[in-house]
């Protein structure tokens, strides 16, 4: 099993040794999910907050779907979705992440108070992503965590792109190359989270391949974020997907992983309680 590992950049107050629950805040209309719910600033906010009283402690926000075959929006609409989102709550005190593959929308969403980047893309998107994410400032004084995952092509054709011999090995070598590109462009690994990209370019059997394979998601030696919420290949079980998200939280805790990101909080927040009390108890 892996250690549990965090990145440096975020506030001493965010727990040291449980893994945190990050709560998905789409500010969009047409996220797989609950596209539109909350794609006005009112809905947005109060939907932010609700999220925080539940348990998160982390607030992505988001302003582009991923979801497969979803078209891309222009910066100036990612920006005007975004923006207000991330700068209210950080001002009420919240830890924000803003999941774009843009820089200029990082760079916009660090100075309105976000204090991590969450690039589906690890940079690949957007060839400024890296050096920017260096140079970047949050108002704690440092770079803002980088959460860098793989990827391998934007929505329209990433179910194309879901050709392996052995995917968890081609994962992690993938993503390796990535962050060796995002430490050149100037990152450090101290602010360095690896993804494995849960649904992306990746049928439902390579997802759980991926995902039982932990020693190969934990090869990089970086705090790992998880993303399986509600995802396609959790709903092909036939069970309701929220209940099975958190049962993958469960594992990705016990596992030792930094955070999960999810829509219904309150479920993974019980279950990663579970994951971090059995990680503990071996002394891991």
């Amino acid at each position: 099993m892996s250690q549990l590992r965090r990145p440096d950049g975020l506030p001493s107050h965010l727990p040291a040794d449980e893994t945190l629950v990050m709560g998905v805040l789409n500010v969009t209309p047409d996220s797989f999910s609950d596209g539109g719910q909350h794609h006005e600033l009112p809905d947005a906010l109060a939907h932010g907050r609700r999220l925080l009283t539940e348990g998160a402690k982390i607030i992505d926000v988001g302003g582009e779907s991923t979801r497969p075959g979803a078209p891309r929006v222009d910066e100036a609409e990612e920006l005007r979705r975004v923006i207000p989102v991330v700068r209210e709550l950080a001002a009420e005190g919240a830890v924000i992440s803003v999941d774009t593959m843009r820089a200029s929308v990082a760079a916009e969403s660090v100075a309105a108070g976000a204090l991590i980047v969450n690039d589906v893309s690890a940079g690949r998107a957007d060839a400024d992503m890296g050096r920017e994410a260096a140079r970047l400032r949050t108002h704690l004084g440092t770079p803002p965590v980088f959460i860098a995952m793989h990827w391998r092509g934007h929505s329209d054709v990433m179910n194309d792109l879901a050709v392996y011999d052995d995917v968890a090995a081609e994962v992690a070598a993938e993503l390796a190359e990535r962050l060796a590109d995002l430490r050149e462009a100037g990152v450090e690994d101290r602010f360095l989270v690896a993804d494995p990209g849960l649904g992306f370019s990746k049928t439902a059997e390579q997802n759980w391949a991926v995902l039982s394979q932990w020693e190969q998601i934990a090869e990089h030696g970086l705090p790992i974020l998880i993303g399986a919420s509600r995802k396609r290949f959790v709903g092909a079980l036939g069970v309701d997907r929220d209940q099975a998200t958190a049962a993958i939280s469960a594992y990705s805790a016990e596992r030792g992983a930094w955070a999960v990101r999810v829509h219904a909080v309150p479920p993974s927040l019980a279950a990663v309680t579970v994951g971090d009390r059995l990680r503990r108890s071996r002394g891991r």
